[in-house]
């Protein structure tokens, strides 16, 4: 199954063109919700939120909903992955109150972070195994084979990522499970994904998991909405290969 979602949920120019006109903010997750079933959380990056409002979040949804929840700054970008032991601790702490709404944790690295494998591995070896945990680089040092196997022995995916239509990664697969994430296309009105960028990403995510590819996939283009109709084109591409999808729009 492919879960295809967007990154976050409240954008004010999504009012009219994905929700209702009159439809309250404070309604807007339920809502979102019936039309897709996961979706990546951003805002934990800049300020992780407290225990009760992943609860709430998880009240709000349905059963078969799923969050993606990047991983703080605080360990990233200002720890800058060392001493790892209390921010997971802290950030699974609140975290785990979405329950079994939780789904993969993205731990995205700062662009002048270079490859410190020592340190993403103790990193890693902080999660339980049946947490699912992402990681994306994003310095050109990363791309080793030692980083490749310590994501593998820890079952971590790397988080595949697009810009402009372009791989900004390798495509390793180092997990039974994928993750990608799709920045900005190049299709107008921009950021935009044309239909022939879609369906190459969802032929990729079939050769590398199989048929039954097993993937989250996230439109972070979110200004005018492209996320949201970006989405269901990739859906129906990933289908047109014969992939399961989760719903969309």
């Amino acid at each position: 199954m492919i879960l295809v979602g967007t990154s976050g949920w409240q954008y004010r120019d999504w009012r009219g063109p994905f929700y209702p006109e009159k439809l309250p903010q404070k309604a807007w997750l339920e809502h979102y919700a019936t039309r897709f079933a996961t979706v990546e959380i951003n805002n934990a990056f800049y300020r992780l939120p407290e225990r009760d409002t992943f609860v709430q979040w998880r009240k709000r949804t349905p059963e078969d909903f799923c969050v993606g929840v990047k991983m703080s700054r605080y360990l990233t970008h200002i720890k800058r992955l060392k001493d790892p032991e209390e921010p997971v601790k802290r950030f699974l702490d609140h975290a785990e109150g979405l329950g079994d709404r939780l789904g993969p944790v993205l731990v995205q690295l700062p662009p002048n972070l270079k490859a410190v494998p020592a340190d993403l591995d103790a990193v890693l070896r902080q999660f339980p195994r049946d947490v699912r945990v992402a990681v994306e680089p994003r310095h050109d040092t990363w791309w080793t084979d030692e980083i490749r196997e310590i994501l593998t022995r820890h079952r971590a995916a790397l988080s595949w990522a697009d810009r402009l239509g372009r791989p900004t990664t390798p495509l390793w697969r180092t997990a039974d499970w994928g993750y990608l994430r799709f920045h900005e296309g190049r299709a107008t009105p921009r950021p935009r994904y044309g239909r022939s960028a879609l369906r190459t990403w969802a032929g990729r995510l079939k050769d590398a998991f199989g048929a039954d590819a097993d993937a989250y996939v996230y439109f972070n283009n979110d200004p005018g909405g492209a996320a949201v109709v970006d989405a269901e084109v990739f859906a129906r591409q990933a289908a047109a290969l014969g992939l399961t999808h989760s719903r969309t729009p």
